[in-house]
């Protein structure tokens, strides 16, 4: 990873779930659409980012308290952690 401030939720990520689907799990569900994708990093689910019109990865946090997701993009390399609002790119 990156020099930069890092949190102890991501410092705590030994390994990275990554996307099983390039897909976001609740959009499908429902017939919507998604901008973007995150992972979670406590239970691997990927849904839509913030620019996505449900919010699913947003949502996701709230309701499980899971903080730390990857970007699920292809050829991105960065975290995010919703509960201090940290960034940090890794390798």
């Amino acid at each position: 990873m990156a020099e930069t401030k890092i949190c102890d939720h991501i410092k705590e990520i030994k390994s990275l779930k990554e996307p099983v689907d390039l897909v976001c799990e609740e959009c499908v569900k429902t017939g919507s659409h998604w901008v973007h994708l995150r992972t979670c990093q406590t239970c691997g689910a990927t849904l839509c980012c913030d620019q996505s019109p449900n919010k699913h990865m947003t949502q996701h946090f709230h309701q499980t308290g899971h903080p730390v997701v990857i970007s699920a993009e292809p050829g991105e390399k960065w975290l995010w952690c919703y509960e201090d609002e940290i960034f940090a790119e890794y390798d």
